[in-house]
């Protein structure tokens, strides 16, 4: 360890994304990203920005998109955030608004980011665990905190919770911060963002890098009252000004402006979902019921390591962790049909 680090760099576990690999025709099933290209306005418009005006700073407050989102989500731009992907969102959200005396509550089986920002923000927390069908219990939250973090559909596990459980959750805290990361919301969760035109304490997290295909553009966004938003600008600029470029700018309105397009490949994602977890099923896989872009599934009597290892060797890649009470799961995102062939046949060669 260099002895120049400082003692937070030294403590610091951080998070593990998705591995990028290099292997001759691959089956690329463990990151999450679409199995299906951006809009084509989007790329033509991300195109037409890279022009010579990449010689100026874009604007800072990315206002022509904050006004889109706005006019898309029926809120006013004063209650749109917007950064590098969700995960940038995140790391002001946690600086912003979720440390306080009383501990951040969250899942303890959960987007595996959430304690990386706790510790690299100071943030004290408290894991909730999941029930024994892997699920977020509202009850279970019913305890004194500082403010509570859940991500709707949940990952890695893919369950959704109702609305109606989130408002729940939300009338026992109303004097905390709750925040929402629907990161997947759009594959078949029910959203939250009703609540944040009564809920001042409600903040919704979304990024456009899942089902809008956008994951190499970096953007992310925030929804929720003014003050919430004003905390997170705050710490923007405290910490990067200029957050998004001209090509993101411009890809993320025009991907938003592009409704056909996007609702019709969400339909092609939720019906190869269906498809992929019946014939995963079939197989003799243990599946959770998925309102994500991918599945979380599990053979009795078979490691997950030794799945996914399996899976590696014919060029087919998901996601596994090594965690208590997952790891014999493996994470599978859902592809195009040929993908999931692939995939399955793998899985009879391995698992039956």
């Amino acid at each position: 360890m260099n002895p120049f680090w400082s003692a937070l760099a030294r403590e610091l576990k951080p998070y593990a994304p998705g591995e990028q690999p290099r292997i001759a025709d691959l089956v690329k099933l463990n990151t999450n990203e679409s199995p299906y290209p951006p809009s084509p306005r989007a790329l033509a418009a991300i195109r037409a920005a890279a022009n010579d005006e990449l010689r100026l700073y874009p604007d800072p407050e990315a206002r022509r998109l904050r006004e889109t989102l706005a006019a898309y989500h029926g809120v006013g731009p004063e209650n749109v955030f917007v950064g590098n992907g969700s995960d940038e969102v995140l790391a002001h959200v946690f600086a912003g608004l979720l440390k306080h005396e009383l501990p951040l509550l969250f899942p303890d089986v959960t987007y595996s980011f959430y304690p990386v920002y706790a510790q690299l923000t100071g943030v004290a927390c408290e894991t909730v665990p999941l029930d024994a069908d892997m699920r977020v219990r509202i009850e279970d939250y019913r305890r004194p905190c500082g403010a509570v973090i859940l991500a709707n559909p949940n990952a890695p596990t893919g369950i959704a919770l109702p609305l109606s459980a989130i408002v729940a959750l939300v009338e026992a805290h109303r004097d905390v911060p709750v925040v929402i990361d629907e990161a997947y919301v759009d594959f078949g969760g029910e959203s939250a963002l009703s609540l944040v035109a009564t809920r001042p304490n409600v903040l919704v997290v979304r990024t456009m890098s899942k089902s809008r295909a956008l994951a190499g553009l970096r953007v992310g966004y925030a929804i929720g009252e003014a003050g919430l938003i004003e905390a997170l600008v705050r710490v923007k600029d405290s910490f990067n000004s200029y957050p998004l470029g001209r090509p993101a700018q411009a890809g993320a309105i025009a991907s938003v402006e592009d409704e056909a397009y996007f609702q019709a490949r969400l339909k092609d994602v939720i019906a190869e979902r269906e498809a992929m977890t019946a014939g995963v099923k079939a197989l003799g896989f243990e599946v959770l019921p998925s309102s994500a872009n991918f599945v979380f599934a599990r053979k009795p009597g078979i490691a997950g390591a030794d799945l996914a290892a399996g899976l590696r060797q014919r060029a087919v890649l998901v996601r596994h962790f090594a965690k208590p009470r997952i790891s014999d799961y493996l994470r599978i995102t859902v592809g195009t049909p040929a993908e999931s062939a692939r995939l399955l046949a793998a899985l009879r060669e391995i698992a039956l």
